[in-house]
């Protein structure tokens, strides 16, 4: 039987790297995002994929609910729901961050995360099937400066994902929480305002995850046995791991 797979965020990053990893013609697409040209452009690429181009902003609670809705119908059983839209945006500390970019942030990483999640599921429960792929991070459990906001929204998805797991006891719907560290997409270019430079200083002497990785990995938690449920699975490069206490000295 064919799955349809939603994908939020799917013009770029990880989201697109998925569509790649699912196409094929056991799968339907749905490919969400704000960039319309860019889902255009991938779906030419994806001729042997049944696809559905959605353009939808997240963390617009009506167009969301509008757009899920309406569905063509052979697109409205979803199986599979990527929740992949995101973002970081600065890293001032939070004293000097924009509280703009902070509501952008909550706005995109919560809000849209939950309303998609609350549209689809209670479909999946009434059908006794599906699964829920959530996208964190590891900064949704190891601080960093900078992070603050950002940090903390990545571990309200940790957390509502754990929740969800307790709610959906009883039936066969699954949760993944996905927590990647460092990963060279357009992540960087975004939380700096376009900035190509200091974004390549980002990844300068590592060997970074890339979106083919996370979606390599997506696809095998996904394609499990339907009894077996990844609760989180938190993926990191060789050349990253967790640095000692932070502490601050006074010069003397």
């Amino acid at each position: 039987m064919k799955k349809t797979i939603l994908i939020t965020g799917a013009s770029a990053g990880f989201g697109e790297a998925c569509a790649r990893k699912y196409r094929g013609s056991e799968n339907r697409l749905i490919l969400a995002a704000r960039r319309l040209e860019r889902l255009e452009k991938l779906q030419q690429e994806l001729t042997d994929t049944e696809t559905y181009l959605l353009q939808m902003d997240v963390r617009d609670r009506t167009a969301v609910g509008d757009a899920l809705t309406r569905l063509p119908e052979r697109f409205q059983e979803v199986d599979i729901l990527i929740n992949n839209a995101g973002l970081a945006l600065g890293l001032e500390p939070a004293h000097e961050a924009d509280l703009d970019k902070w509501e952008t942030m909550v706005d995109t990483n919560i809000k849209g995360l939950i309303y998609c999640t609350r549209q689809i599921l209670p479909g999946m429960v009434k059908r006794g099937r599906g699964h829920i792929v959530n996208t964190g991070s590891v900064a949704g459990s190891t601080s960093y400066p900078g992070a603050n906001v950002y940090g903390a929204t990545k571990a309200f998805v940790k957390q509502f994902s754990n929740n969800l797991r307790s709610d959906l006891l009883g039936t066969p719907i699954r949760v993944t929480n996905i927590e990647p560290g460092l990963a060279e997409t357009e992540f960087s270019l975004v939380r700096f305002d376009g900035d190509s430079e200091r974004a390549a200083e980002v990844y300068t002497g590592t060997q970074p995850l890339t979106g083919d990785d996370i979606a390599e990995i997506i696809y095998w938690v996904t394609s499990l046995p339907s009894h077996i449920n990844i609760n989180s699975l938190e993926v990191m490069p060789v050349c990253q791991a967790w640095g000692p206490f932070a502490i601050h000295r006074q010069e003397k």
